[in-house]
């Protein structure tokens, strides 16, 4: 159970779950209406901690700048989301939390939240304007410095803390296919042909001349030869495709609104003398 005089060292601390591992900054404390005693905790979380989940504070216990609670990392992931704008839990809101961190709740209470370094036990809303009031019923500032500290006050302004994610923007596949086209080749190919030669008799072919009967019918036949194409395929590897990646950087403008603090000077009245 995290004390009234503990509130100062809570606020910003690192919050782990009960294995060690980190879930974030402390933002704010939130106090119980009826007694002021500090009742939940809004851990930063997300990107840039710009998520707050709510985590009861009955169990937590803190060492040195670390607060330890007994859930695990998932549980306070998964945690019930709260619309926290007026910095007030309502009943219902309450009991929900109640209900998913499996912790039982005396009556239908609520709690405020606090930024600052309360000090005060019992401190409460009395009439309801956002503002904390303590035993005496003076008003009480809710950062570190205020008009109940010292002499100054603290002005605080949003910034933008902007990065970057990797995200999947689309796909790109290689996909081979079959395409048919004509091709057209010349080979020049060779015929025989069949002609005719004389050649007078002499003394060299006198012999096979008068070779056989004198007067005779005779046949001489002749095969005759001719190259036709002849078409064969083969398939051979011509060349290697691949996918690859190149990362272009361009410039991308992001712009978001945020608020800071002005503080202006009221007198009451009171005419400035030299």
């Amino acid at each position: 159970m995290i004390s009234e005089q503990q509130i100062s060292q809570v606020i910003g601390a690192t919050a782990v779950d009960r294995a060690g591992d980190k879930l974030g900054k402390v933002g704010e404390i939130y106090l119980d209406d009826e007694t002021g005693r500090p009742e939940w905790a809004t851990i930063n979380t997300g990107l840039f901690g710009t998520r707050e989940t709510f985590i009861p504070l009955a169990q937590a216990e803190l060492s040195g700048d670390r607060l330890r609670f007994p859930y695990d990392k998932a549980t306070v992931k998964d945690a019930p989301q709260v619309d926290d704008e007026n910095g007030h839990l309502s009943p219902e809101e309450e009991a929900a939390l109640y209900r998913y961190y499996g912790l039982a709740t005396s009556g239908p209470t609520a709690a405020d939240a606090v930024t600052a370094d309360v000090g005060t036990t019992g401190r409460r809303d009395a009439d309801g304007d956002g503002i904390y009031d303590d035993v005496q019923d003076r008003v009480v500032g809710r950062d570190t410095s205020g008009p109940t500290t010292d002499d100054a006050m603290t002005r605080s302004e949003e910034r933008l803390h902007v990065g970057t994610e990797r995200v999947a923007t689309g796909r790109a596949r290689l996909r081979k296919y079959i395409v048919t086209e004509n091709q057209t080749v010349t080979v020049p190919v060779s015929r025989e042909e069949v002609r005719l030669e004389t050649e007078p008799i002499t003394d060299a072919n006198i012999g096979n001349a008068m070779d056989g009967p004198a007067i005779s019918e005779e046949e001489h036949e002749v095969v005759l030869h001719a190259e036709r194409p002849v078409v064969a395929k083969e398939a051979v590897p011509v060349e290697r495709v691949r996918l690859d990646t190149t990362t272009v950087t361009e410039q991308q403008t992001v712009s978001d609104e945020i608020r800071k603090e002005q503080i202006e000077l009221d007198t009451d009245g009171v005419q400035d003398r030299r």
